[in-house]
């Protein structure tokens, strides 16, 4: 018995019948989309779009070919102040930017313990100068003795074996009295030492110069054990002071000593400070794989403006170059756009104008020489030129005299760049 077909099983079936019809109307649509795509780019875009040129000018003047780097200001002299003995502090008499001189106290250790060993060490002095008597009495009695024996026997009244004895105590008085004096020197050398412990349990500053850290309170403890504790640092006259910068490998060639320089630091926003070179050193930096070479740069702080530590940039003036003929940096760095006729090609490289360029070389690769445009009747012509240093703005050319090329001179007009003209 056939069952009833419902609204909704008519409804699929309809559907199942019309989606070829579909499926063929979507394809009929992406292929006129494409078709008009392509004569867009065939028609709509058959002549080139107008453009004006942005003009800049061959000049003569001067160039100052400069290296950049950074690094941190430093006094010429400074000294890490530290104890040679272990104590707890007493008193600390200067504090941070104090000034200081030569020999003046800086800090005091206790000496309650050291004062107690010299007196223990001079105690033991004066024992070894005792012994010293004592033994020079035995001497003294020995040889009175001897002498004694000498006489008799020349008589026959002292036996040859009482003689034998009293030259031997004779001997044996002078060892004891030589032990004497030795432990004499012993123990004065022992009192020397333990008074200079106690001298250096003053801390006095080395340098005439400027405190710079204090490290230590009242009531520290200072443990000198292995190494000294660092307990003040000072530097000299800040009027002189040193920047330590880290050229790059790339530029240390060019940078040489008696060479002027000027830096500026954030303190002073656009102040401008002058250095001269002092010192390129030889031994190479090497922070995350990028080699350069440290350089010192001295420097007059008269004014006591700048501060150890600060970071500076510094520019390192390399060469100067008196009336050359000079280019703006970018009109090297311009390429004339490619033109409607140049893009033109197949049927894929209009409707995709990347399609040819995966195989197609740019101008710019094959050609490595540089060159600077000029306008020629709307239209840019080239022309070959040598470069010389640059100062990141301006840079040394010498143009290529070619007869069909002409030549550059001061006021020359060259482009640097196009823009579009409003339609």
């Amino acid at each position: 018995m056939n069952q009833p077909i419902t609204t909704a099983a008519k409804i699929e079936q309809v559907l199942t019948q019309d989606r070829p019809r579909r499926r063929g109307a979507i394809i009929a649509l992406l292929v006129v989309a494409v078709f008009g795509i392509a004569s867009f780019f065939l028609f709509a875009k058959d002549k080139d779009t107008p453009l004006q040129f942005v003009a800049g000018e061959v000049t003569r003047g001067d160039l100052t070919i400069q290296v950049t780097a950074t690094g941190t200001l430093a006094p010429l002299n400074q000294v890490d102040v530290g104890s040679e003995v272990s104590g707890m502090i007493e008193k600390v008499l200067v504090d941070f930017n104090d000034r200081v001189t030569q020999g003046q106290i800086l800090a005091r250790l206790n000496t309650d313990e050291q004062r107690a060993r010299v007196v223990q060490v001079q105690a033991a002095l004066a024992v070894a100068d005792a012994r010293v008597l004592q033994t020079a009495a035995t001497v003294l009695e020995t040889q009175l003795k001897l002498k004694r024996c000498q006489t008799l026997a020349a008589k026959g009244l002292c036996t040859a074996q009482d003689l034998d004895a009293a030259q031997a105590g004779y001997a044996r008085a002078q060892a004891d009295d030589a032990s004497a004096r030795a432990q004499v020197s012993q123990a004065r050398a022992t009192l020397d030492a333990e008074q200079t412990r106690l001298a250096k349990a003053v801390i006095r500053s080395p340098i005439d110069g400027v405190v710079l850290k204090r490290q230590i309170e009242p009531g520290q403890t200072v443990a000198a054990s292995l190494q000294a504790p660092i307990l003040f640092t000072l530097a000299e006259s800040l009027a002189q002071m040193e920047l330590r910068v880290a050229v790059d490998e790339a530029d240390i060639g060019k940078v040489r000593e008696g060479q002027t320089a000027t830096f500026t630091v954030d303190a002073y926003g656009e102040r401008v400070f002058p250095a001269t070179i002092a010192q390129v050193r030889l031994a190479p930096l090497s922070v995350g794989g990028v080699v350069s070479y440290e350089t010192i740069l001295s420097l007059s702080n008269a004014e006591l403006l700048l501060r150890p530590g600060m970071t500076a940039t510094a520019h390192i003036t390399v060469e100067e170059i008196h009336d050359a003929l000079r280019v703006p940096n970018a009109a090297l760095r311009f390429v004339p756009p490619v033109t409607a006729a140049e893009q033109k090609g197949g049927f894929m490289d209009q409707l995709l104008p990347r399609w040819g360029s995966r195989t197609r070389p740019s101008r710019e690769d094959n050609d490595k020489s540089k060159r600077v445009w000029v306008p020629n009747n709307g239209q840019p012509r080239a022309i070959d030129v040598k470069t010389g240093p640059s100062d990141g703005r301006m840079t040394q050319i010498f143009a290529d005299k070619r007869p069909d090329d002409g030549e550059l001179k001061a006021g020359t007009i060259i482009i640097t760049d196009t823009a579009s003209k409003p339609q």
